[in-house]
């Protein structure tokens, strides 16, 4: 909607470059999404009379119909036309209507009718004065986070195939232009008003499909495609995509360089621009690289926090040790494969020379590394696919000023000039994390592993204590690992960690509100489903401690309960054994006390008196002699 002054009826002179500016009023399909700062106005599916209205507002009207040419979309564009042409006698000033359509358009060898009664009627506009209309027939866009080619960037970015396919055989031309750069047509054409009514808006590249797919892979994915068949595209969820891809037309640019003046975003082309494609991908789809550092002491949980950073944003995770078991072992697999005629005898030779320098430096120094030589493996690593698409966690290593200067640096020559040292941002870690547990904490937790566990990890008495002793002698010299970092901005977060936190939630919290949300695609169903199964194993395997637990107390529980029931059980039975014998014994009393006892008393009583020399004798005699007096 640009502020021009209204137009004689046969004045066709471009409008000024000094005028307002554009106020742009869109519509779209949803309100998700980042907010557009040049959009004046937008509307999600606005109703026809609701879009009439605001056509009617508008000077010039730009009508899309080349991301999804279905019957739908032309039939609104004819609508679209048809409405202003009966409303053009109330027009105060001229309008402008420009449709862009697809190059799909010249593909076809029998036009769609829908597609032709819309040029029909813009064929009607040029014989009007305050309608006019244009035709812009756009190629096959990209740039700006891909739409057609979407496909082909995301699995060249995951990197989870080893090679990205082509459907058919590739040697279709496709006709292309940078989004950006049809943008710049359009607004050519709104300012300029050229005297051609029909625009072929495409770049000046003649690529097929196979140079955009090797682009593609080679830039962002594994540098290895493969052809497939057509069919294959639907198993393959890219059957959305296959006409536009199946195009074969070769197209030379239309957009005349005198008429318009503009800078090209991409004048030759996706291939040769594929870097900064690439970029602008990354960029749009916030898939950008999280580059994370982890610094502590030996037992601190590093490697532990590394791989749960690795699970949540999916990262790769750069463990020194397992860095070289991974070299070597692709170097043999590169010596294996050569011998099946798969790799060039070249790279073959490399490798092999290349393996027999690291087992003589391992023979050399005891098994361990030449420091040299894990630099070279290391920055190779940071600059492999994996860790540019998706970022890494560096896990411990490097560990001093000295050690992060070679690897990280950039320009050597420069770093002479200046104190400071220069960094490489592509491989640098944007986040530095030091996890911080002092001395007691850390022999307490190694004691607490198993002898097999602390043997396997190098953290028994005699290896852990003076690996301890070494991390903090490192960190009292005069510039420290964490020295560097800082002298760039990079500012290091320190973290507490507790022993009663063994699952690190809070280590991995304070680190994720560092970091911010994950930058990778959203799990597919699939996925999702793994994810789910894998949260639920987790949370079953968590229950099982607990579960036992909960049955070793119950089992314990019941048993006290048993063995309390069984006494109460005997004392109560004894009771009533004692009271039955006292029933049993209450008659026999009766008659002891009446009978017996008196004469017994009266016995003893005598025997008490007289003092025989046997008084068993004395009171048997006395009691047989009263009991016949009685």
């Amino acid at each position: 909607k640009p502020g021009a002054e209204e137009e004689s009826e046969d004045d066709e002179s471009p409008s000024p470059w000094d005028e307002p500016a554009f106020q742009i009023i869109g519509t779209v399909s949803s309100t998700e999404g980042e907010k557009l700062p040049f959009l004046h106005q937008k509307y999600v599916s606005p109703s026809r009379d609701e879009l009439l209205q605001l056509l009617l507002e508008c000077d010039v009207v730009v009508y899309n119909v080349t991301e999804s040419s279905t019957q739908q979309q032309v039939e609104e564009a004819t609508w679209a036309v048809t409405a202003l042409l009966n409303e053009m006698e109330n027009f105060k000033s001229r309008k402008y209507f420009i449709l862009v359509s697809s190059v799909m358009t010249w593909a076809m060898s029998k036009p769609k009718e829908n597609t032709i009664n819309s040029c029909n009627q813009l064929s009607l506009l040029q014989k009007t004065s305050k309608l006019k209309g244009y035709v812009v027939g756009a190629g096959l866009q990209y740039g700006m986070g891909e739409d057609i080619f979407h496909y082909f960037f995301k699995v060249s970015w995951l990197l989870q195939d080893p090679k990205v396919p082509i459907f058919g055989n590739g040697t279709n031309y496709i006709p292309m232009i940078h989004v950006g750069d049809l943008g710049r047509v359009i607004q050519n054409v709104i300012k300029l008003k050229p005297k051609s009514k029909y625009i072929l808006a495409v770049d000046e590249s003649h690529n097929t499909l196979e140079d955009v797919v090797k682009a593609i892979s080679n830039v962002l994915g594994p540098e290895k495609v493969c052809k497939v068949p057509l069919e294959d595209a639907i198993t393959m969820k890219a059957f959305k995509e296959l006409d536009c891809l199946s195009i074969n037309l070769r197209m030379d640019a239309a957009v005349d360089s005198d008429t318009f003046s503009f800078n090209w975003i991409c004048r030759d082309g996706m291939v040769e621009n594929m870097e900064n494609i690439a970029d602008e991908y990354k960029r749009a789809r916030q898939l950008l690289p999280i580059k994370i550092f982890l610094v502590g002491p030996p037992a601190a949980g590093k490697t532990t926090v590394a791989e749960k950073l690795c699970q949540l944003y999916k990262l790769n995770h750069i463990n020194i040790s397992r860095m070289i078991e991974e070299k070597t072992t692709k170097l043999k697999d590169l010596i294996n494969e050569a011998e099946l005629d798969d790799v060039h005898e070249e790279a073959a030779a490399a490798a092999q020379q290349q393996l027999e320098i690291i087992n003589q430096s391992m023979e050399k120094n005891q098994g361990q590394l030449d420091e040299s030589l894990i630099f070279e493996i290391l920055r190779e690593k940071l600059y492999s696919k994996p860790c540019r698409n998706q970022g890494f966690v560096l896990d411990g290593f490097p560990e001093t000023f000295e050690q992060a200067k070679v690897i990280f640096s950039g320009n050597q020559d420069s770093e002479l000039i200046s104190k400071i040292p220069r960094y490489n941002k592509i491989i640098t870690p944007e986040h530095v994390f030091v996890l911080e547990a002092s001395d007691d904490f850390l022999m307490r937790r190694v004691q607490g592993l198993p002898q097999s566990t602390a043997e396997k990890m190098s953290y028994t008495q005699e290896e852990f204590v003076p690996r301890l002793a070494r991390y903090r002698q490192l960190f009292c010299t005069q510039e420290t690992l964490l020295d560097f970092f800082d002298y760039r901005e990079i500012h290091p977060q320190y973290i507490g960690t507790i022993l009663s936190d063994l699952e690190y939630a809070g280590v991995m919290k304070k680190i994720t509100e560092d970091v911010g949300v994950p930058r990778n695609y959203s799990p597919n169903p699939e996925e999702q489903k793994d994810e789910n199964r894998r949260k639920e194993e987790e949370i079953k395997q968590k229950l099982v401690p607990e579960t036992e637990e909960k049955k070793i107390r119950k089992t314990a529980a019941l048993a006290e309960m048993t063995k309390h029931y069984e006494e109460w059980n005997l004392s109560v039975v004894e009771q009533e054994e004692s009271e039955l014998l006292e029933a049993k014994a209450l008659p026999l009393r009766n008659y002891l006390m009446k009978y017996v006892m008196p004469s017994l008393s009266a016995a003893m009583l005598e025997c008490s008196k007289i003092k025989p020399e046997d008084p068993v004798d004395f009171l048997a005699e006395h009691l047989l002699q009263n009991n016949q007096d009685n």
